[in-house]
């Protein structure tokens, strides 16, 4: 699970927006494991209730990542990764003229669950199952 929590201006986006923008990051981590892994939560904030250094930031957004199904294995990985992010939101962030932050953390895997089901691991075959039936169902697996 990629959970992606963008924090935003009021306003910054329109469900336009947020459909493109989720679409393209469920795209990026498709290719290597289920879709409906991917999260995307919006979260509007008013000026009067986001600070940079004590005082208010009207135009600034912070997106935080919690990655579980997957950990980058190297650092050639994580930089190929913020390239992409880059890409990806410069017409909704740069482009618009706000200033961001990204960061990402990485849980431990076997601290997680969908719909009750530990997920299988990587490249297993109750993976490629949950992959290609987009949601999660019993494990089979040892």
């Amino acid at each position: 699970m990629p959970l992606w929590k963008i924090y935003h201006p009021v306003g910054a986006y329109s469900a336009e927006d947020k459909q493109a923008i989720s679409e393209a990051l469920s795209d990026v981590y498709a290719r290597n494991m289920p879709r409906f892994y991917v999260g995307v939560v919006f979260q509007e904030v008013s000026a009067e209730n986001f600070y940079i250094g004590g005082k208010s930031h009207p135009n600034f957004v912070r997106i935080w990542v919690d990655h579980i199904a997957r950990t980058f294995p190297s650092d050639e990985v994580k930089v190929r990764f913020f390239k992409k992010m880059n890409e990806i939101f410069e017409p909704f962030i740069v482009a618009r003229g706000y200033q961001w932050e990204l960061h990402v953390d990485e849980t431990p895997f076997d601290l997680w669950t969908i719909q009750g089901y530990f997920p299988p691991r990587e490249g297993t075959e109750d993976e490629k199952r949950w992959t290609a039936e987009n949601r999660a169902s019993p494990r089979t697996h040892p």
